[in-house]
């Protein structure tokens, strides 16, 4: 007997199984109470042994069943009741139970019928494996009293399981030059099931050329092997499909199948075919190069390398045609590479050889002919006879510029050129003889407008469709001197400062030409003429080059204020053409003088001034007036007087324009007898000049006021002095009339020169020649930066001084007329300010030719009579900056 294992499986000799539990045992009175017990307790091993012999000794002999696998849950296996021979009280007081040596509880026991039932699904293939006999042994337990019964349940197969490959599809190669009866083994199918339900047969789809047959291997298995029946042919048949079938001895029979893929290995065995045995194709001779011509095509029966066509001239294939074409050795494409000429070869027969790649190799031939078409392929040339020759522009018309020949490659009609110039061309062409053409002027060339002609002439020819070409042919027009000097301007004006460094640029003038060359170049001179009885060219000069004018010396505005220079700009042409510009100088005032003093005159000699008044005067007492002149003019002549010291400043006081001193309060008896005053005289210059003249004043007791007697008597009205003072303004009136109209003559006549010339002025001159009977009446013209202007000086010494002022403009809408007095609050320089912006921009230039000398005499009687009737000393007559 053997002991119990470690799983609590024990089993004797004879083959009887028993399985009981280590943990534990039933007691013997049947009572039914199990007490648990632990193997380190040995009074309780005492007992286990006891019973283990008794067990040992009722074991009853095995009893075995047959059920097939795959039964269904609850079917039952047998009657254990009726097997043991027991009571089905029995079963369940005694507590029946089953123990299966595998892991699984496939059986249980019906205690209700005593029969043993499927637990759980029986798989055969996974219990027993390919073994023929499946036996699963159980033991049947009876615990009160400890009983172990075993019984054998044999699990029958069952064709549950279909054969099945390996691999589902198989690939052979089977090269086409294999012998009949060649033998090719293929793989064994394999079923689950034993016995009849096992492997018994393959099949294989029907074919023209393979069959099946079985191989005997070891241990009398035995494998399918396909047989080759009949010669293959790779071309016919590339590829043969073919289904194995596995099938088994089950009832219902079951199957399992593989795809079998024969690939035919192919041999070189065919020779290459072209689709036609000779190909023509036309060409036409203008072909360009690299052109396609034609593809020949030839197929291979064969595959890989045995069906891989090459082609290729053949050997004895001339120079000429394979300089003139080639052909692609892979696609049979045959292309232009030279230039075909109709006139050289008319046709090309050309071999052409398909050599394929197998071992031997297999070759074929065929033919292709080339025919050339003639065409109009030549374009007409213009070939120049004789270079053009440069043209003067002044050439007659039919001056012949060129000469040329139209010709073409070409032949028939196909030669025949025609030549065109294109339209509005002042040129054209002259045929003469064989295609030769001369090319002639047909009208007046300017080079200035066209210094060169760039003449397109296209030629065509008479083909179908017809070609052309074209030709420029440059022509140059050679220079005449037909354009005079132009200046940027006619007339330029130049203000200049006086007291200039000698040697300074005055101005640059500028002159263009439209000619070239020689003809272009042009020199610069000054024309000569007369500045106060004196050439110009002792004042200025010119760079004959550049045309800049430079100064001789420096300028005295108060001895001369302007001047014109005439600039001739002459070109080196021949015969030489020039042009003249004339150059207006103005001399632009600087305060260079100062004040001079004519009243009182020993002052202006510069001695001391004395005076005298009475010490009764009021306040406002004239005690005396001090003149002072300035050689300058404009702002720079403008005096203001100023008392900067005095012996009782708070007993006098100087008019700041008229120069009056005069008493600002009334003399007292404490003031002393003897004044003495410091009167500043300044200009209104940058930067100012300035003088001085001292006053001394004696007070006297009871002298006269003979100042003020002699404006008494002036100021009695007489009969006499009245009907004069009439007839001098009925004068005056008339005058003034006849002036406003030879104004508005001379306006309009402005007016209508002023796009040529733009200004209306008077000379200085127009006025000199007026003889002024009274000696203090002076004609002065006189200058403030923008502003120019004729002052009349005259009058009583010791009368009040006014300023009248007559701005014209040379433009009608900015004329004006204005009298201001110096003496009121008006401010002349404001007064300039708003003249000059009330002025345009625009050039003045000279016209004093056009105005009549009387017209000036009358203006100058005007300006007389006002002096005389209204008692002012001073008027000013203000023209623009262009005027003098």
């Amino acid at each position: 007997m053997e002991y119990v294992n470690r799983s609590g499986q024990a089993s004797n000799r004879s083959g009887c199984y028993f399985r009981f539990s280590l943990w534990e045992i039933t007691h013997p009175n049947g009572s039914g109470m199990t007490k648990t017990m632990h193997y380190r307790d040995w009074r309780w091993q005492a007992i286990w042994w006891h019973y283990f012999f008794l067990l040992w000794s009722t074991t009853a002999a095995q009893t075995r069943h047959s059920i097939p696998e795959e039964l269904k849950q609850g079917s039952v296996v047998g009657n254990l009741a009726k097997d043991l021979g027991l009571g089905l009280s029995e079963i369940f007081n005694r507590k029946l139970r089953v123990s299966s040596e595998a892991d699984e509880q496939y059986f249980s026991v019906d205690a209700g019928k005593g029969e043993l039932v499927v637990n759980d699904r029986i798989d055969r293939e996974a219990l027993c494996g390919q073994s023929v006999s499946c036996v699963l042994p159980l033991q049947i337990v009876l615990e009160t009293p400890l009983t172990l019964h075993r019984i054998e349940v044999e699990i029958k197969d069952i064709n549950d399981n279909a054969p099945r490959f390996h691999s589902k599809e198989t690939a052979l190669k089977i090269s086409e030059s294999a012998a009949v009866g060649a033998r090719f083994r293929l793989q064994s199918a394999e079923d689950l099931d034993v016995g009849s339900n096992s492997v018994k047969s393959y099949t294989l789809t029907k074919n023209d050329c393979f069959t099946l047959k079985m191989k005997e291997v070891e241990d009398g298995k035995t494998v399918p092997e396909l047989v080759l029946e009949k010669p293959l042919d790779r071309e016919k048949k590339a590829v043969h499909q073919l289904l194995l079938t596995a099938l088994d001895g089950g009832n219902p029979v079951m199957s399992g199948t593989s795809q079998i893929t024969i690939t035919v290995l192919d041999v070189n065995d065919n020779f290459p075919v072209f689709d036609q045995n000779s190909y023509k194709v036309s060409l036409p001779e203008n072909t360009a190069k690299y052109t396609f011509v034609i593809k020949v095509t030839a197929t291979d029966a064969d595959e890989g390398p045995n069906g891989e066509v090459n082609f290729s001239f053949d050997s004895r294939t001339l120079d000429s045609v394979t300089s003139m074409f080639e052909i692609n050795s892979v696609t049979g494409e045959i292309y232009l590479k030279g230039d075909l000429d109709y006139e050289k070869d008319t046709s090309y027969k050309i071999e052409i050889t398909a050599k394929d790649k197998g071992v031997p190799e297999m070759e074929s031939h065929c033919r292709l002919q080339i025919d050339v078409v003639d065409v109009n392929d030549n374009t007409p040339e213009i070939v120049l006879t004789s270079e053009p020759q440069p043209v003067r522009e002044d050439a007659p018309s039919g001056t012949v510029v060129a000469l040329l020949n139209a010709r073409d490659a070409d032949s028939g009609n196909n030669s025949k050129v025609t030549l065109q110039l294109p339209k509005g061309s002042p040129f054209t062409l002259k045929p003469s003889f064989s295609n030769n053409y001369a090319l002639v002027t047909k009208g007046v060339l300017d080079r200035e407008r066209f210094s060169q002609y760039n003449i397109e002439i296209t030629a065509t020819d008479s083909g179908s469709p017809p070609l052309s070409s074209k030709k420029t042919i440059p022509v140059t027009v050679a220079d005449v001197n037909d354009n005079p000097p132009v200046f940027t301007q006619s007339s330029y004006n130049v203000y200049l400062k006086e007291n200039g460094v000698p040697g300074s640029i005055l101005y640059s003038v500028s002159a263009s030409d439209l000619d070239f060359g020689e003809n272009a170049k042009i020199s610069y001179s000054i024309l000569d003429s007369k500045v106060q009885d004196v050439s110009v060219s002792s004042y200025v000069y010119i760079n004959s080059d550049n045309g800049s004018i430079y100064s001789m010396h420096s300028f005295d505005y108060e001895k001369l204020k302007v001047f014109q220079i005439q600039v001739q700009a002459k070109d080196q042409g021949s015969p030489s053409l020039s042009t003249n510009a004339t150059v207006h100088v103005f001399i632009l005032d600087q305060n260079d003088n100062a004040p001079a003093v004519i009243y009182p005159s020993s002052a202006a000699m510069g001695s001391l001034s004395h005076q005298r008044m009475p010490r009764p005067a009021k306040a406002g007492h004239l005690v005396t007036k001090v003149t002072a002149v300035d050689a300058d003019s404009g702002h720079n002549a403008w005096i203001s007087y100023k008392l900067t010291e005095a012996t009782d400043a708070s007993l006098f006081t100087v008019n700041l324009y008229t120069g009056e001193v005069r008493t600002k309060r009334a003399v007292s008896e404490q003031d002393d007898s003897s004044q003495r005053l410091l009167i500043e005289i300044r200009d209104d210059g940058e930067p100012a000049q300035s003088s001085t003249v001292t006053v001394s004043i004696l007070l006297e007791d009871g002298l006269h006021e003979p100042i003020l007697d002699l404006r008494q008597k002036v100021a009695e009205p007489s009969k006499k002095n009245g009907r004069i003072a009439l007839y001098l303004i009925l004068s005056l009136a008339s005058v003034s009339v006849l002036s406003l109209l030879t104004f508005l003559i001379l306006a309009v006549k402005c007016i209508r020169n002023s796009r040529s010339s733009g200004s209306c002025c008077m000379r200085r001159s127009d006025c000199d020649d007026y003889k002024n009977p009274n000696r203090n009446l002076q004609i002065q013209l006189n200058s403030d930066g923008p502003i120019k202007y004729v002052e009349v000086l005259g009058g009583d010494m010791l009368s009040q001084s006014h300023s009248f002022r007559s701005c014209m403009s040379p433009m009608s809408e900015y004329s004006d007329f204005t009298l201001i007095k110096p003496s009121s609050t008006t401010d002349f320089k404001e007064v300039i300010s708003v003249l000059d912006a009330s002025l345009p921009d625009s050039t003045w230039t000279f016209e004093s030719q056009q105005v009549s000398r009387h017209i000036i005499e009358l203006l100058c009687n005007l300006y007389h009579m006002l002096l005389l009737v209204t008692s002012h000393k001073h008027l000013r007559f203000y023209i623009l900056p262009a005027c003098v």
